[in-house]
């Protein structure tokens, strides 16, 4: 089973002899090494590379056992390197089963002709903060679970049926390896408890795990509200019968964002061009993951094609933020009153802006001007989006609103602009 990751091979292509580390960062399991050790290598091969000038090691492979001493790696990578001039393209898989691997690392940056590639996937891995220990000197290629289009690559079914499999047992790839949902479910349960809980209580030492659990569970549950520390420390007391201080809960959302499992969307002020800061929106890095945590129960569509909605617009590349818009008006007693407006998602890329509001249906046209009513007060005219879940080819009205359905959104990498 061949998946397209085209995106990402794509990143690493551009990369190719910048000058420096190509870090491929992402939660565990969304087929880093997949992406660099076949797509990766097949495509310098077909590209005229030599299989001499390519150097793998997959330091989690025993029969590399050795190599995981960082001079011992250093000394074989410096061997395998011809001195011919020409690029080689050093390729280090599980980079963190190396002690001191960012000495080495940085030590490769000194080796003529040495094109460096690197992926990792523990807690000393797994963080954000990792760019920041080559000193500067490396280039992140974050690689997310498999975005529809990637799950469609491999679905043997019509997209209607896929969109339907893929919201509930999400993009992990190996899930896709399994035939019953029971078995995807158990998969999807034990990777989030035995592998990313894990990951996060030893590298933070969390002592009361918990407390994690429940407020994974919690974020989980209000997936795409808003909310913050404070409000989740009243859900705490109020539903949970239990006390967690807000700074406990700000340290833990932090872990988790840190470690890839969910990503905040801060909200944006749009005539006002400015961040506003709390509440936020938090959404989960894949939904089958979101899925296992409320046991595959709360799947309420509606914030399940946010998650997904918003997912895909990172996954293209922009940054990702909720739309804020005030708008006035009078009040029956003839008052001055303030109506707070919301936009799903603002998607900024350079100079490109889109407005994308997602929506279970538009059909009844009460429900059309509630979900464009935000969209039509907006002082611009950057592109506006609303994505429905049924099929609707992609279609524009006369106030210059596109409509378009969930699956041709998500197939398409040109949607933004049809």
């Amino acid at each position: 089973m061949e998946i397209a990751r085209d995106r990402y091979l794509r990143r690493l292509v551009e990369r190719r002899g910048n000058g420096l580390i190509k870090a491929v960062t992402g939660i565990r399991r969304c087929g880093k090494s997949y992406l660099l050790l076949k797509l990766f290598h097949r495509h310098l091969l077909e590209s005229g590379v030599d299989e001499g000038h390519i150097v793998e090691v997959a330091l989690d492979d025993r029969a590399n056992k050795a190599l995981r001493d960082s001079d011992a790696l250093l000394a074989f990578l410096r061997s395998r390197i011809p001195t011919d001039g020409l690029p080689t393209y050093v390729i280090l898989d599980e980079v963190q089963m190396v002690d001191e691997f960012e000495d080495v690392l940085n030590s490769l940056l000194h080796v003529d002709g040495a094109d460096v590639y690197v992926s990792g996937s523990n807690s000393e891995f797994l963080s954000s903060d990792i760019v920041s220990k080559f000193r500067g000197r490396s280039d992140e290629v974050r690689v997310r679970p498999l975005s529809f289009a990637e799950f469609m690559s491999v679905y043997d079914g019509p997209s209607d049926e896929g969109w339907d499999e893929y919201v509930i047992h999400g993009g992990m790839p190996l899930a896709l390896s399994y035939q019953r949902a029971s078995d995807k479910e158990e998969y999807l349960r034990g990777l989030f408890q035995r592998v990313y809980i894990t990951d996060i209580v030893e590298r933070n030492h969390v002592a009361n795990v918990a407390e994690l659990d429940e407020l994974v569970d919690v974020l989980a549950s209000a997936v795409g509200s808003l909310t913050n520390p404070s409000r989740l420390q009243n859900t705490f007391r109020s539903v949970k019968g239990k006390s967690l201080d807000d700074k406990t809960i700000s340290s833990y959302i932090g872990y988790l964002e840190d470690a890839y499992l969910v990503a905040e969307a801060q909200r944006y002020d749009i005539k006002g061009r400015a961040y506003i800061g709390s509440p936020k929106k938090y959404y989960f890095e894949d939904v089958g993951l979101r899925n296992a945590r409320v046991g595959f129960r709360q799947v309420e569509e509606n914030h399940l094609m946010e998650n997904v909605i918003y997912n895909e617009l990172l996954s293209r590349g922009y940054n990702v933020d909720v739309g804020v818009l005030d708008k006035y008006g009078k009040s029956p007693e003839g008052k001055t009153e303030r109506r707070r407006l919301e936009v799903d998602f603002v998607a900024t890329l350079g100079s490109a802006r889109y407005y994308v509001q997602s929506a279970l249906t538009v059909d009844d046209p009460a429900k059309r001007e509630q979900e464009t009513r935000s969209l039509l007060g907006i002082p611009d005219s950057f592109r506006k989006l609303v994505v429905v879940k049924g099929a609707m080819k992609p279609r524009r009205d006369e106030d210059g609103i596109t409509y378009m359905g969930i699956r041709d959104f998500l197939l398409d990498d040109r949607s933004l602009d049809l």
